[in-house]
């Protein structure tokens, strides 16, 4: 069973910067989940699913790992590229890109 190694994404009401740096290691699911036949939730007899280890970098999760015998892939992350540019650019006469409305 591998670990992952991955820095997760922002979530949907984040918009800053803060934990960015952060790193996760989780153990892929060995089987899959199925559904309770009384209430109908997902379930798995995995217990190591509900396993997941927050470093401060990727040298540390990966030292971790390295130092229990876990066999682990680390997933890198893309990079966003940023559209760095200034309030006065929404008004300026030879826009490039057009008017949103």
């Amino acid at each position: 069973m591998f670990a992952r190694i991955y820095r997760p994404s922002k979530t949907a009401m984040q918009s800053g910067h803060a934990r960015a740096d952060d790193w996760v290691l989780e153990f892929e699911p060995s089987m899959a989940r199925r559904p309770d036949p009384l209430m109908g939730w997902s379930s798995t007899g995995d217990a190591r699913s509900q396993i997941r280890l927050n470093f401060g970098s990727r040298g540390e999760a990966v030292a971790y790992a390295s130092r229990y015998g876990i066999p682990f892939r680390v997933h890198e992350a893309r990079e966003t590229p940023r559209k760095i540019k200034s309030y006065a650019a929404n008004f300026a006469t030879d826009r490039k890109e057009p008017w949103s409305h």
